[in-house]
């Protein structure tokens, strides 16, 4: 559940970032932001597996790019469910995807696929073996 409430959070966060820097993308005010970030952590766990699965042939064709279109797809449908959620179209709605998964995917590297933050540490010794 931490792990489900971390990566929303940070949905919410690339939503955010999206509103300022993608025209045509509007939230109208932080409690929209929340709710658009949650709604979004909910309909990537659960409509976005079906989706993927039925378009698995054009993914596999495209070597995984329409994996964009369908992440713009799952933003496009939180926008259309959520009142104070606007998206003016295709690519604004392309442009937010891209920062939204960016945003999840540094999420994903800090916060580790067990919900829990992570400090990555590289050492190495001289001369010996690698160090953990």
């Amino acid at each position: 559940m931490t792990a489900f409430v971390l990566r929303a959070l940070i949905s919410a966060l690339g939503l955010w970032a999206a509103t300022r820097w993608v025209p045509g993308i509007t939230i109208n005010d932080a409690g929209t932001l929340v709710l658009a970030g949650l709604l979004l952590g909910i309909v990537n766990a659960i409509v976005r597996p079906i989706v993927i699965l039925l378009t698995l042939p054009l993914t596999v064709l495209s070597l995984g790019v329409f994996l964009l279109v369908v992440n713009t797809a799952m933003l496009a449908l939180v926008a259309w469910m959520l009142p104070g959620f606007h998206v003016a179209g295709f690519w604004p709605a392309f442009q937010a995807a891209l920062i939204v998964w960016l945003a999840g995917w540094l999420a994903s590297w800090l916060i580790g696929p067990k919900g829990r933050i992570q400090i990555h540490i590289h050492r190495t010794g001289r001369g010996g073996p690698p160090m953990p």
